[in-house]
């Protein structure tokens, strides 16, 4: 048996931190998904297994609904999910003139929409569950051992909703979220990271399906978010149904099929990024063939334009900066390459944008950064972002009362004391709301719970404080307590569009049941680490020693030594097991000889007085 040898107090352990698998960051966009990692104090992207940065978040599902493939694969007879991230935390009544190119299953009011996959139907937190399993595998192929810690971009503007679908899809994959973090924020923190700067920086992010704008102030390793606006219905995609129109003007879009949909809106897109290079683009239609320019298309998406604009004009006023406070604009986003992005916010701030990072990676480096700090790694960089929407509770008549206001930074806690509406009143029902408008109807529901045992006073006597808790995530804690009392009562605000606790427990014990496929294969993944170390260690003995084997024995173990490198293929942990077991047995003489030459060497010459 080969024995590798080593000086004291240097022996390894089987699994010591430094191949432990460290916490990642991942950029869970509408269109392409990015991770990253930290490595050697910078962030560096994990590429998948085509090489490629990008991975498109798009999952394929077979007829009955189970996940095939993500990504860019062979798709032929699967079913095409993509843009899923546009229906994280939406209800139907969130639902408008939505094209998507996909067929929805509308529920009641107050529940979550589904995609209707062949003979089933899927929410969007198990459809971004799978997309984030299969990054989650693209992960654990890196490092040799899975990877079970992660934090999550999510746009500024995503509510409660969405943050909480977000993260219940990314429990359900089998990761630890450490924190959700606002993309512009993890934008703003790799591009500091990268350059140093200081001063009051604005991030315009507009991805495949959202929008957000930030103003952050950098100063002294501190990243202050000063305010953010932004859509979560406004993106790449949008600009893609624009195209669309154009090169369907003798059809309305809205007549297409979902199949139909799905196939020109594809061609949309490849032409409309075309366009970043081009002036003009051929579309070659089945009954004809047209051009469309780059003017034409950007005379069509002004209106797009200007709501992006709006937002930039919405957050400056929210922050009480001017245009030309503003040391630099930072672009984020695919959708950014497009010349009439860039030249609508040179325009509009009187400055070029930064383009110094790829608006792709910036996300997923600067979550990467706030994963390796989160961790333990070291990190000179603090984080003080804001939420995004005001919280707040229903007053009589229906009227909102905000607790905490939009652009707070986070994390924070607020109370406020209220009081009872009539006389001899025992209990309060306490609803939670989230939205800018005055009237609860115009605001999305979050939670409602009941206050009971309030002592019976005269309208107006108790005493009850009702207090918010927003966490770094931006997910929110209510509790209320009667000051009399101390009877409490607490929620932790679960949307309802997010997964019931029935959902979340099904998809969890679905991934308790692949933990011993898991196990199974991570004992398989070490097992194939044993085996080419025990043949690089062989390699190396046998080029040092081989003239210590004679003919037969040489022939033996290199028998062994390419039955083992076959075996390597193999996914039976068992024959590769078998394998190393035979390769050690019959390389047990040749340790023998190796051993017994050593000692020999040491004793020549020396007397046996001498060695003891």
């Amino acid at each position: 048996m080969l024995l590798q040898i080593h000086e004291p107090g240097q022996t390894p352990g089987p699994h010591e931190d430094e191949n432990q698998a460290p916490t990642i960051g991942i950029d869970l966009g509408t269109t392409n998904s990015v991770l990253s990692v930290v490595v050697s104090d910078f962030p560096r992207i994990i590429r998948n297994q085509q090489g490629k940065n990008l991975t498109p978040s798009v999952a394929y599902y077979d007829a009955h609904g189970k996940c095939a493939a993500v990504g860019n694969t062979d798709t032929q007879g699967l079913i095409e999910i993509r843009s899923i991230k546009r229906l994280m935390g939406r209800g139907a009544e969130d639902l408008s003139n939505d094209i998507l190119p996909f067929e929805l299953e509308k529920p009641q009011v107050g529940g979550m929409v589904k995609v209707k996959v062949g003979e089933t139907s899927l929410s969007p937190v198990e459809v971004s569950r799978d997309i984030l399993k299969a990054l989650k595998a693209q992960a654990d192929a890196m490092f040799d051992t899975p990877v079970s810690r992660a934090v999550i971009t999510v746009p500024a503007y995503f509510d409660d909703a969405a943050r909480t679908a977000t993260r219940d899809a990314a429990r359900a994959a089998g990761f630890e979220v450490l924190r959700l973090v606002n993309e512009p924020t993890a934008a703003a923190l790799a591009y500091g990271l990268d350059n140093g700067i200081q001063g009051c920086y604005a991030v315009y992010d507009l991805g495949g399906g959202t929008f957000d704008f930030s103003l952050l102030e950098l100063k002294g390793g501190v990243f202050k978010v000063l305010s953010t606006s932004g859509d979560t219905h406004l993106g790449g995609d949008d600009f893609d149904l624009v195209f669309l129109s154009l090169m369907l003007e003798s059809r309305k879009a809205e007549s297409l099929n979902a199949e139909e949909r799905q196939y020109f809106l594809a061609q949309a897109r490849r032409l409309r990024e075309a366009l970043t290079e081009q002036e003009s683009v051929s579309v070659n239609l089945k009954d004809c063939v047209s051009t469309i320019s780059r003017t034409a298309f950007e005379a069509a998406v002004q209106p797009l334009l200007n709501r992006t604009l709006n937002h930039c004009r919405k957050a400056l006023l929210d922050a009480d900066v001017s245009i030309a406070a503003v040391e630099g604009v930072v672009l984020v986003g695919g959708a950014t390459r497009m010349p009439v992005v860039q030249n609508a916010v040179a325009q509009f701030f009187n400055k070029q944008p930064l383009i110094d990072i790829d608006p792709d990676e910036a996300v997923a480096r600067g979550a990467a950064v706030q994963a390796y700090a989160l961790s333990g790694g070291a990190s000179n960089h603090v984080l003080l972002d804001v939420t995004p929407l005001s919280l707040g509770l229903e007053m009589v008549g229906g009227l909102t009362e905000k607790v905490i206001d939009r652009n707070t930074a986070i994390p924070v806690a607020r109370a406020q004391e209220f009081t009872t509406y009539q006389d001899g009143q025992t209990a309060m029902m306490i609803h939670v709301v989230q939205g800018e408008r005055e009237t609860v109807d115009a605001n999305r529901s979050l939670a409602r719970f009941e206050l009971r045992g309030i002592p019976p006073m005269t309208a107006g006597a108790a005493k009850i404080e009702i207090k918010f808790s927003l966490d770094a995530d931006g997910l929110l804690t209510v509790s209320a307590r009667e000051k009399t009392t101390g009877v409490e009562q607490r929620i932790e605000v679960k949307p309802s569009y997010g997964l019931s606790e029935e959902e979340m427990a099904n998809m969890l014990s679905e991934s308790y049941s692949n933990a011993q496929e898991d196990m199974d294969k991570r004992l398989l993944i070490e097992q194939r680490v044993e085996a080419e170390r025990l043949m690089a260690a062989l390699d190396a003995a046998l080029k040092a020693d081989g003239g210590l084997l004679d003919g037969d024995e040489s022939a033996r173990i290199d028998q062994a030594i390419n039955s083992l490198q076959q075996a390597l293929s193999t996914e039976d942990r068992a024959v590769l097991q078998q394998k190393v077991e035979d390769l050690e047995k019959i390389t047990h003489p040749f340790a023998q000889k190796r051993m017994d030459r050593a000692v020999g060497q040491a004793l020549e010459g020396k007397d046996i007085q001498d060695v003891s």
